[in-house]
């Protein structure tokens, strides 16, 4: 399946089909100039696209522009691999032709790299034959080059799989001059009903003219081509389209279709007919302008490409039709030789005669030579059709104007040109067949494809005189050769061309009809230039020689070029016959010169390639260098000398190609005579030289321009001849002159590269001085140049390539000579800066791209030898108190550690095979420049101390570096450091505090691991411990350190995960490291960390107190702000008291979004304290106080969701550090269950096992390599603040139960001990594990750590006897609120508390805690034991009111149940009492209405019969019932019959106890008795 789908692709890649239908209609006639079609007829046409070589067909998909995932990527890389297998094993097969061969090979390599470069490989750079370049035996200059081309080469690769279509088109068409258009013709769909000729060309519209030929096909009447071999098979390709073709408004592909046939259709009687007639049928236009600009993305579309047809052997072969464009390409190669003549029958005029309507005229096209001999098959209609001796054209019929616009190609041998003429004669065609045959020629026209003077025929319209004669006379050519041939002709022989009559030219009249023609010549043999062709055939005369030589560099610059090979032959053969004379040397060499500037001339500079050719493969003047060198040495010495300027300056523009011309000839002359002459030719080079030398010496004004142009043109260099010392000095001063004036960089880059490529060349001789000279003259100033370049320069990298290529060139001796150099002179300190500036910065911000590895580590390796050489002079020069430099030596060292760790060098981020190849063949760089930093820095001695703390940074960066040997030999400097500091100061502060904020920027960046950790603390513990003063403080400082880095790699690891929380806990642990010893710029940047990373998660709460903590730094005072308080651009103040009012702002705002107004008032009570009695700012004032009014209505008015809060125990060795077995307490968000937070947190460790017992694990979960997770809802404990000493609205205090709580409690039952068979009680215990956070929630985290308290037995039982009291007095509540309640809760609730059969009661407690042995054991617990009993006590009352309720509202079915369970209370009660004394209930109103009372205070105490007696009580934490009897109570009192408050701990009241008596049920007669 998968080939089928591979196969399916490729046929619709390589073979789409465009369809277009075009219907014609009669305006049609407008764009062909053609008024007499009139049948409509439909077309269908498909085109194909040919592929270029940059895009040949390719079996990968198409790379997608945006990657959805990586499975793209893999898909691509997957064909890509496919692709080549296939390739590799037509390889191997070893039945490839060496071309084919060849191009394989590119194509595999050029996979290759496209697939390097979209997985982020590195770039390979090759030769030209596919090889993998050695850096070690390319220059730096060539290696630079083959960087650029290959990612050049790729970038545009990649840009085509990318889009599909080739983005850069239009760029590419303007690198590559000539272009042709593929067509397929499917099939013709029209009912013609006759032969037809298909005839297609591609046509200007806004010209008006045809700028291709035609493409003919032969189409018969049954629907197929009269060729039926070419079925399936009609291809054509237009060629030699250029890029002025591309800038043609609009270019249309027209298809004519010409019946052969009838005269009319209509007629039916075939036999009388005349046949064979061409008649118009129709036109079919389209617009191709997208198509040829490349801007059509569908690939079923035409695709327009450059053409070459042998390197497409699937779309061109030899049965495609070439059709050619009518005019020459851009391009004209030596060898292509052309000789056609299109001519173009535009229209006549043509009198009826006797005729009683307009004739049907046919145009006869022949050609002729003088003795009227016709010349056959020279005439081609069309290409894909033969070539014919005469050519009919369209017959219109009964039109006395017609316009026929049909051109036809003439191929006549060039020898025979001169000779020939074009004749047209005119017929009258009848469409009967016997009348047609009587039709004779009536009239003839003619016109010399050669002109008297020797050149061509004229493009352009020519108006033909129209001759009449007998026919058997206009048959010879003697009868009218003599006669003009136009009308312009006859004017110049004195006749007049535009009278009415006819004029009698010998045997021959001049008719009144006329007729034009437009003639076209595109050859490379004829000219239509005298002076040109004058030149050209210079041996017919001689004399005049001299003339044509001087009138060649008038000729039009379009004209020369077109014929650049005849020329140069013509320019070279007059010097070579004239070898014995210098006649006409200097008239050939300004000609070569005028040519040469011609090419160079943008318009023409396309023909580069053409000159090139010729000087490889067709020049042959094998002893021209004489002549040419002489010349050239003549305006040289001459160059001061008037009129001599202007020419010089032309040849020193021309210098590259002259000195090609030189090279070449006398090249193929050794070739001729081995090696003979030689020293001549060495002797007059120097010579020549010497001149030049002392031209660019000159000071004269008229030389200035003169030098420029052989500055530009310098690219001779390249000769290893030119190396010679008096050539190389004038080069390097004229770059330097340039360099320091910024002027004419390209040039001086490219003229610069060549000499280094040539010094780099094993075979060339010594090369020490050579180098010596360009390192004294140029070394600074191309260093500077680099400075000065911006990286976005073009020439950026090339220079980088130049001072790269000088720097590796220099041998040891070169440094040494630099330093003595210097040594004269004081600018040695600022080359050293400048050079170590500028090191920096290109290894910081590298010039080249990171996939240039073979380049960068080149450029490296030169660095570091260049480095360690200028550390060699730091050590000889300036290292003395007398001439130490501070900068220099800080410079030094901040350049060698960027160097150690630059991204390029860090092997431990490469592959194991990149990683062996770059230790195989570099080293470990970084290696070397570490241990020489090292010595550099012991090498300091006394000071060292002035490098402290500023080098504590670069030192920390390169310890870091994950290289154990280089860390092992750097890490002792810290020790070094320590020491010196100690020693000038008695202590290390500085160095502490720099290490420390360094080690905070440099872990968070990257660096630094456990390793680093452990050596860090091993090497200088054994430093500090050895050293008598240091040892206790410098231990500190390194477990200081250590603690430190523990904490910063917690927080890197988790820097960038997703799990914000694990990211906040990090954070939090961080600057509250920092805080302990006292950093506060450090905590403070932790902190804003801290604040973003709840804003990013909306915990505004949590994001309000961490700012809160910056802001009780600061104080209420206009102390100046130091900088590390604002942190943030986003606060503009200067005091503190300014940036604590903004921060006050910020965190009320977020207090307010967080639904946290308790804290916002209390902030805004001391921000307005500020505003009204500090600031005076009461218009702030006035906007507060707003706020707190809006947030106290919301406190009692919003309703907020109450978060649960939730204990996570995290075990495992799996965990990160930070929470690795240890226990959290976590605040929810809003409406969140524990499952959800459950599922919340199982997202987040994915690998974590949820552990299904609360139980605390043991050492084997612990210990263990994986992740379990504990989760279980805990309660807060609530702490009111004190301010609330009295009752206070639910609303209120609902905020404090789950806000500003640091205690969870969570209890669980457990047994431990045996179990006693005879009291379960007495081994069950309730572990309650008391959770106290660090600090309270919410807080700057939304979970704190927690530790556990356990809770004995005895407590238990008192938590479970408060528990069942509260519970009885609820429900008795809610029965007292709610009569229709249902009894069934209450009779259950009772019975099991009252029958010990159910449980066995509070009996089990007696037997359990109220024995002496337990008293004796345990006499801490007397205060506990007493409480539980008082809460036995308590029961009663709570029992006795609910079995009121209960038998109030049992039914009498269940009155037994309701009787027994009354018998078994009675016994319970007298039991109790007995033993723990009665307990009465009493409302919180009444007791204070009876305390009133009975103190006398009240209204009504003066009523002596009012009496009352309380029973024992207390008020704590219970309802009390109180029995009254009062006879004379007042009213108001006998409707309070029910009230409760449930009295908290914190609101105890000492009531009096006294006992009340005489309590009696009697209801209001004179008393009441009732329980509250």
């Amino acid at each position: 399946m998968k080939f089928l789908y591979l196969k399916q692709a490729l046929m619709q890649s390589l073979f789409p089909i465009n369809m277009f239908e075009i219907l014609y209609h009669k305006s049609a006639s407008c764009v062909m100039k053609t008024p007499n079609l009139l049948y409509e007829s439909l077309l269908i046409i498909a085109i194909s696209p040919v592929c270029s070589q940059a895009s040949k067909p390719d079996f990968s998909p198409v790379f997608p522009p945006q990657q959805q995932d990586n499975r793209e990527m893999f898909r691509s890389v997957r064909h890509m691999i496919y692709d080549l297998i296939e390739w590799r094993s037509q390889i191997l097969s070893g039945t490839l032709p060496q071309d084919e061969l060849k191009e394989l090979k590119k194509k595999v390599t050029a996979k290759i790299d496209y697939g390097n470069r979209i997985l982020d490989l590195d770039l390979v750079v090759r030769d030209e034959d596919g090889n993998i370049l050695d850096p070690e035996q390319t220059s730096t200059i060539s290696l630079f080059r083959a960087h650029e081309v290959a990612s050049k080469q790729v970038e545009e690769r990649l840009q085509e799989e990318k889009q599909n279509i080739d983005i850069n088109r239009q760029a590419k068409f303007a690198a590559t001059p000539s272009f042709a258009l593929f067509v397929n013709l499917k099939n013709v769909v029209c009912k013609i009903g006759e032969d037809a000729e298909v005839l297609m060309s591609l046509y200007d519209p806004l010209e008006s003219k045809f700028i291709s030929e035609n493409y003919l096909v032969r189409w018969s009447s049954c629907g197929l081509p009269k060729d039926i071999d070419r079925l399936h098979n009609l291809r054509a390709v237009f060629t030699d389209l250029g890029s002025k073709d591309l800038k043609r408004e609009k270019i249309s592909f027209v298809c004519q279709i010409v019946r052969v046939g009838r005269m009319e259709l209509r007629d039916n009687n075939t036999r009388k007919l005349t046949s064979g007639l061409r008649r118009p049928f129709g036109v079919a236009v389209m617009d191709v302008t997208d198509i040829i600009n490349g801007k059509v993305d569908d690939e079923d579309k035409q695709h327009f490409i450059p053409f070459q047809p042998k390197e497409f052997p699937h779309l061109v072969d030899r049965s495609t039709a070439v059709a050619r464009k009518m005019g020459f390409p851009e391009i004209i190669m030596p060898g292509d030789v052309r000789n056609d003549i299109y001519v173009t029958l535009v229209q006549g005029d043509f009198d009826k005669g006797s005729k009683t309507t307009a004739k049907n005229v046919e145009v006869t096209v022949s050609v002729y030579d003088e003795d009227g001999k016709r010349l056959e098959s020279v005439i081609f209609p069309g290409a894909g059709d033969e070539a014919i001796s005469e050519y009919k054209s369209v017959i219109y019929y009964q039109v006395k104007q017609p316009r026929w616009f049909e051109t036809v190609k003439v191929a006549i041998p060039i020898e025979d040109v001169n000779r020939s003429h074009l004749r047209f004669t005119f017929r009258h065609r009848s469409s009967q067949d016997s009348k047609d045959k009587s039709e004779k020629i009536f009239a003839l026209a003619f016109v010399k494809l050669m002109r008297y003077d020797g050149t061509t025929l004229r493009d352009g319209e020519h108006d033909l005189i129209v001759y009449k004669a007998e026919a058997k006379k206009l048959e010879d050519a003697s009868t009218y050769l003599s006669l003009p041939s136009t009308k312009i002709e006859l004017e110049e022989k004195g006749h007049s061309a535009t009278g009415k009559s006819m004029q009698n030219l010998g045997s021959c009249t001049i008719s009144k009809d006329s007729f034009q023609i437009s003639t076209l010549v595109c050859s490379t043999k004829l000219t239509q230039n005298v002076d040109l062709l004058g030149l050209l055939k210079w041996r017919s005369n001689t004399s005049l020689l001299h003339q044509n030589l001087k009138q060649l560099m008038k000729v039009d610059g379009g004209e020369v070029v077109k014929f650049l090979q005849d020329t140069l032959d013509a320019l070279f053969n007059i010097m070579m016959e004239n070898s014995e004379s210098e006649t006409f040397d200097t008239l050939v060499f300004d000609a070569l010169v005028f040519i040469i500037g011609l090419i160079a001339d943008r318009k023409f500079q396309h023909f580069n390639p053409v000159l090139e050719t010729y000087i490889k493969k067709h020049f042959s003047a094998t002893l021209a260098y004489t002549k040419l060198t002489k010349v050239l040495k003549t305006y040289v010495d001459n160059a001061e000398k008037c009129g001599i300027t202007d020419q010089l300056f032309k040849a020193m523009k021309a210098l590259e190609y002259i000195f090609k011309f030189i090279v070449r000839s006398r090249i193929l002359f050794n070739q001729l005579y081995e090696n003979k002459g030689e020293a001549d030719f060495r002797e007059s080079l120097l010579q020549l030289f010497k001149s030049i030398n002392e031209m660019m010496s000159s000071n004269s004004d008229q030389t200035v321009i003169v030098k420029v142009c052989a500055f530009h043109g310098s690219s001779f260099a390249s000769s290893a001849t030119t190396r010679q010392e008096i050539l190389l000095p004038t080069m390097t001063d004229q770059l330097k002159y340039h360099l320091e004036r910024q002027e004419d960089l390209e040039a001086c880059c490219q003229l610069l590269s060549n000499i280094l490529e040539v010094l780099y060349k094993k075979d060339v001789g010594p090369t020490q001085r050579h180098v010596q000279i360009i390192m004294e003259n140029l070394l600074r100033t191309v260093n500077r140049t680099v400075i000065s370049m911006g990286r976005d320069s073009e020439l950026i990298g090339s220079f980088v390539a130049c001072m790269t290529a000088i720097l590796r060139q220099m041998e040891d001796y070169h440094y040494a000579h630099l330093i003595k150099t210097f040594g004269k002179m004081r600018s040695d300190v600022d080359f050293l800066m400048e050079t170590f500036i500028m090191f920096k910065n290109l290894i910081g911000k590298n010039v080249y791209p990171f996939d240039w590895v073979i380049m960068n580590m080149m450029q490296n390796k030169v660095f570091l030898r260049a480095i360690n050489q200028y550390a060699d002079m730091l050590n000889k020069k300036f290292l003395d108190q007398t001439n130490f430099e501070l900068q220099l030596w800080n410079n030094y060292f901040h350049l060698a550690v960027a160097f150690l760790t630059q991204e390029s060098l860090q092997l431990e981020n490469f592959s194991s095979a990149k990683r062996a190849k770059i230790l195989n063949k570099y080293g470990d760089m970084r290696r070397q420049i570490g241990f020489e930093i090292r010595d550099m820095w012991y090498n300091l001695g006394q000071h060292k101390i002035k490098f402290i703390p500023e080098m504590v940074g670069p030192i920390l960066e390169m310890t870091l570096i994950p290289e154990t040997e280089l860390r092992k030999a750097t890490i002792p400097i810290f020790f070094d450091m320590m020491q010196c500091e100690f020693h000038s100061t008695r202590s290390f502060q500085r160095f502490e505090n720099e290490i420390i904020t360094k080690l905070d920027h440099e872990v968070e960046g990257g660096r630094g691991d456990e390793q680093y950790k452990v050596l860090f603390d091993k090497i200088l513990l054994e430093h500090c411990r050895k050293h008598k003063y240091l040892a206790k403080s410098g231990e500190t400082f390194v477990k200081l350190v250590v603690r430190l880095m523990e904490r910063l790699l917690d927080y890197r690891t988790i820097m960038h995960d997703e799990n914000k929380e694990n990211r906040m806990s990090c954070t939090v642990n961080v600057l509250n490291f920092y805080k302990e010893i006292e950093r506060e710029e450090m905590y403070i940047r932790y902190l804003y960390k801290l604040c973003d990373l709840h804003k990013e998660c909306d915990n505004y709460t949590e994001a309000a107190y961490t700012l809160l903590l910056h802001a009780k730094l600061l104080k209420w005072s206009e102390e100046a702000c130091a900088a590390h308080l604002t942190q943030r651009d986003g606060y503009q103040a200067a005091t503190q008291g300014q940036l604590k009012d903004q921060l006050y702002q910020e965190i009320i705002h977020y207090f307010d979004k967080g639904k946290m107004w308790e804290e916002a008032i209390a902030l805004g009570k001391e921000l307005a304290e500020q505003y009204e009695n500090e600031m005076f700012d009461y218009e702030q004032l006035s906007e507060l106080l707003r706020k707190q009014a809006q947030f106290y209505e919301n406190i009692v008015k919003v309703i907020r969701p109450k978060p649960d809060y939730f204990a996570v125990g995290y075990y495992g060795q799996g965990f990160p550090t930070f929470i690795r077995n240890k226990v959290f307490i976590y605040r929810g968000k809003e409406y969140e269950r524990r499952e959800d937070f459950e599922a919340r947190l199982l997202t987040q460790f994915p690998n974590a096992e949820k552990m299904k017992t609360t139980s605390p694990p043991g050492d084997d979960i612990k210990t263990s390599s994986g992740q379990y997770i504990q989760c279980f809802t805990v309660k807060p404990k609530l702490d009111l603040p004190s301010k609330f000493h009295r009752p206070v609205s639910e609303q209120i205090v609902s905020f404090y139960r789950v806000n500003e709580v640091q205690r969870f409690e969570y209890s669980r039952p457990v047994r431990k001990g045996e179990k006693n068979p005879d009291n379960e009680f007495a081994n069950m215990w309730i572990e309650r594990t008391i959770y106290v956070t660090a600090y309270k929630l919410p807080g700057i985290l939304r979970w704190f750590e927690v530790k556990s308290v356990e809770i004995s037995p005895l407590e238990n039982a008192i938590e479970t006897m408060q528990l069942t009291n509260d519970k009885i007095n609820n429900m008795v509540q809610q029965h007292l609120s709610d009569p229709n309640l249902p009894i069934n809760p209450l009779s259950m609730l009772l019975n099991g508390i009252v029958d010990p059969a159910v449980m066995g009661g509070f009996a089990n407690y007696e037997k359990a805690f109220f024995t002496e042995k337990y008293t004796h054991e345990h006499p801490e617990d007397h205060d506990k034991i007493e409480k539980l009993k008082d809460l036995i006590a308590w029961q009663i009352p709570f029992l006795a009111e609910g079995i009121r309720i209960h038998g109030e509202k049992v039914t009498e079915a269940l009155r037994p149940f309701h009787e027994r369970m009354e018998a078994c209370f009675r016994q319970l009660k007298d039991k109790v009492e007995k033993q723990y004394g009665v307990r009465a209930i009493v409302s919180s109103l009444l007791q204070s209405l009876l305390q009133s009372q009975l103190s006398g205070s009240s209204p009504f105490s003066a009523d002596p019969a009012a009496a009352a007696r309380l029973d024992p009580f207390s008020f704590n934490n219970y309802t009390i019932t109180i029995c009254i009897q009062a006879p004379t109570f007042p009213p108001f009192l006998l409707t309070i019959i029910r009230l409760q408050y449930t009295y908290s701990s914190s609101s105890q009241a000492d009531i009096p106890k006294s006992q009340l008596s005489g309590c009696h049920s009697s209801r209001l007669s004179g008393g009441f008795h009732t329980f509250l």
